[in-house]
């Protein structure tokens, strides 16, 4: 399958895991309430911290505050060995090992460890999406779903495969692409054995045991196995009318990389010395150096340097056909073999 990259993965993190990591800014709110401000406080005696003067109701709290500037972390846990910089963050650790859920969700009944992860759940069930992208409007439930969102419009790829180059926005996506270079195969069906590298193939597999294609095209009325395949086919729809060129008068579905064709400009270049039009196709031609198959059938474990080829062999699998004659309704599985049935087969046209 092709290498999840996001926040396209859907491989993306999970929602306990955004959750834990945007509740860390929650227990730090809640230890300041506990260690608040002398502005705040009617007592006239403070302690104050000669490092960033923020100042402390007792003494004791200031001597955890001034853990944070030295980078010492005191309080370790007996069972993993992480430590704290604050003792109360140690004791609501501690309730991962223990399975303590004290906070319960009063409209679905699911259990948290920490309050500030029920909090975060019930924006689920009100619908609200408080984070919102200021260059294209999109929503988010999560905070750090907008940053991670963040950084499509920004480019940044900062988590890079050290064997092969290739660079991604979150780390759970590199991480997903390192089973590729290991061969590690967590997900194993239990019907047939067969092993897969990330879950999204492998629930794809299992629908194809239970012949179930619980997905259907409200434009054609096909049914599909996986919202993945879906939304490949409603490309193809988005994608029906041809763009014509300007300058050779043939018709592309993707125009824009068609045109670079005619700039003659090929600027991306590949230390073997050939040059390519785009940077997608200078990185497909590095595969033939590297060796790299990264896609793989989620039916039969067949490899592929390209996604688009992958795609083409599922449809052996899968029996879809992904391509429909508006003249006669006759439907194929290759978009050569619809133009092949317009120009000399369809009885309408």
């Amino acid at each position: 399958m092709s290498d999840p990259e996001p926040c396209r993965i859907k491989h993306e993190d999970t929602e306990e895991q955004i959750d834990l990591k945007e509740s860390k800014t929650e227990d730090l709110d809640e230890t300041e309430e506990k260690h608040p401000d002398v502005k705040s406080l009617s007592h006239s005696q403070s302690f104050p911290c000669l490092q960033c003067g923020k100042s402390f109701r007792h003494k004791g709290h200031l001597n955890e505050h001034l853990n944070i500037h030295s980078g010492e972390k005191p309080h370790t846990c007996d069972q993993c060995g992480k430590s704290f910089v604050i003792k109360e963050h140690l004791n609501r650790h501690m309730k991962i090992h223990s399975g303590e859920k004290p906070y319960t969700c009063n409209q679905c009944g699911q259990s948290f460890i920490y309050k500030g992860l029920l909090n975060k759940h019930m924006k689920i069930h009100s619908g609200e999406k408080p984070h919102t992208c200021d260059q294209c409007g999109k929503r988010f439930l999560y905070k750090y779903g907008l940053k991670c969102h963040m950084k499509i419009h920004t480019g940044e790829k900062a988590h890079t495969c050290d064997q092969c180059g290739k660079s991604f926005t979150q780390k759970s996506h590199l991480n997903t692409h390192m089973k590729i270079h290991t061969g590690e195969k967590p997900y194993t069906c239990d019907q047939c054995g067969k092993s897969f590298v990330n879950i999204r193939c492998f629930k794809s597999h299992v629908h194809c045991h239970a012949g179930e294609r619980a997905y259907n095209c409200d434009r054609c009325d096909t049914n599909f196995s996986s919202e993945k395949c879906l939304k490949e086919h409603l490309k193809v729809h988005l994608q029906e009318e041809p763009q014509l060129c300007s300058f050779c008068g043939k018709s592309f579905l993707h125009l824009k990389k068609h045109q670079k064709i005619h700039s003659g400009v090929k600027n991306h270049l590949c230390l073997c010395g050939k040059t390519f039009y785009t940077s997608s196709q200078l990185k497909r031609h590095q595969m033939v150096h590297t060796g790299e198959k990264p896609y793989e059938c989620s039916h039969c474990g067949k490899r592929f340097n390209q996604s688009g080829a992958m795609r083409v062999h599922e449809r052996i699998h899968t029996g879809e056909l992904l391509y429909r004659c508006t003249s006669c309704g006759g439907k194929f599985t290759h978009f050569s073999s619809l133009l092949s049935h317009k120009k000399n087969k369809c009885p309408k046209s």
